[in-house]
C-alpha cells in the first residue's frame, strides 16, 4: 500500500489555512502545499504533483468542484483523489460527491489534532479499493 505524503490543500480562509497547515504538517507529518483559491491550486499541481487534493467547496472565483474538476481535465490527475472540507453540508454531502475519486467529507469545524489521520484513513480506504 502506498502511504499518503503529499497533498494539495485550497482554503480561501487564512486562518483555517493556517490552522490546517499545521495540523498536516507539525501533526500529520504531511508535505502539503496551501493555495488560497482555486486558480492558484491549477498554478501548482503539476509542479508539486500531489497524491490527494484537500479543498474547501465555496470558495471565489473556481469553488472546490470546479476547482477539481479542472484539475481532473489534465491527463495525469484525471483520477486523483480529493477530500472536500465544507461546513455546509445540506443533504449530507452527496450532491458533492459526484465522481468515483471523491472519497471523502471533512465537515468544519475539523479537529486539527485528527485531520491528518483523516486523511489517511479516507486514502487507504481509496488505495484498497483499487487494489
Amino acid at each position: 500500500m502506498t502511504d499518503l505524503v503529499k497533498v494539495l490543500h485550497v482554503e480561501d480562509d487564512p486562518e483555517i489555512l493556517e490552522i490546517s497547515g499545521m495540523a498536516l504538517t507539525l501533526v500529520g507529518g504531511l508535505d502539503i502545499v496551501q493555495v488560497d483559491r482555486g486558480e492558484k491550486a491549477l498554478d501548482v499541481v503539476a509542479d508539486f504533483n500531489p497524491q490527494l487534493v484537500l479543498s474547501d467547496m465555496q470558495m471565489p472565483g473556481l469553488t472546490g468542484a470546479e476547482t477539481i474538476a479542472a484539475i481532473r481535465k489534465m491527463p495525469q490527475f484525471q483520477n486523483i483523489p480529493c477530500v472536500f472540507m465544507t461546513a455546509k453540508l445540506l443533504d449530507g454531502g452527496e450532491s458533492i460527491m459526484t465522481h468515483p475519486q471523491d472519497i471523502g467529507l471533512i465537515p468544519k469545524p475539523f479537529d486539527p489534532m485528527t485531520l491528518a489521520d483523516e486523511l489517511r484513513a479516507l486514502w487507504n480506504s481509496q488505495v484498497q479499493q483499487a487494489a
